[in-house]
């Protein structure tokens, strides 16, 4: 596959667009990265998506994919070698539920934590620990969602692994309680030695300031 296929239009900190990076690397499959200022949403962007006008936006032969969750299927049905999805539809149900939860649940929980305080934030931090348990019981006694191997589930809730964190101290929280949620705990450790995530991290640091600015930003207002 050339690299003048596949595209990845996105920004650095998206949680979201990292996903559809980590899909590509652990397929083998060679892309374009194309940096995206959200601040200041260029053309491309708008006419890719313009709808949402967000990213991530995969182009494949000049054709744009958007919507993260949706574009890890498109990569898992477009190069079927190293599969994302189990083949059982069953499973396959229960890993779209489970990504679809989280994101409707556990990302605005713990968007809101960070950015908010009082009971607002309360609200949300309740919302965000009881999803974990959620979470929780279903990685339990395994090593990743889908078994032995980094999958669709494991990507749409790798956020968890290294976002999450920030977050927290950021907002001066915390949803992952280590005695509470061990198999997360372990879950996390395992996604991040894998070498393909480890290699496609942005820095620490820089994602801990550019957060930082975020929340001082709404605070503000």
């Amino acid at each position: 596959m050339g690299r003048e296929d596949v595209k990845v239009v996105s920004f650095w900190a998206s949680l979201f667009g990292r996903r559809v990076e980590w899909a590509l690397k652990l397929k083998g499959i060679q892309y374009e990265y194309i940096e995206e200022d959200i601040s200041n949403k260029s053309s491309l962007l708008l006419n890719l998506n313009p709808v949402h006008k967000k990213v991530p936006v995969l182009l494949h032969h000049q054709k744009p994919i958007i919507e993260s969750c949706l574009i890890l299927e498109y990569i898992d049905e477009t190069w079927m070698h190293n599969p994302l999805l189990p083949p059982q539809p069953h499973q396959k149900a229960l890993a779209r539920f489970w990504s679809k939860f989280a994101d409707e649940t556990m990302v605005d929980a713990a968007w809101m934590a960070m950015c908010f305080s009082g009971n607002e934030k309360e609200s949300a931090l309740k919302v965000g620990r009881e999803s974990m348990q959620r979470i929780e019981d279903e990685i339990r006694g395994k090593k990743f969602f889908g078994g032995d191997d980094i999958g669709y589930l494991d990507i749409a809730l790798g956020w968890i692994s290294y976002w999450l964190p920030v977050w927290e101290q950021v907002g001066s929280f915390q949803i992952l309680d280590p005695l509470k949620f061990p198999a997360i705990i372990a879950w996390i450790t395992n996604f991040l030695n894998h070498p393909v995530i480890t290699d496609s991290l942005p820095p620490r640091n820089e994602l801990l300031l550019y957060y930082q600015r975020i929340r001082s930003q709404l605070s503000s207002t």
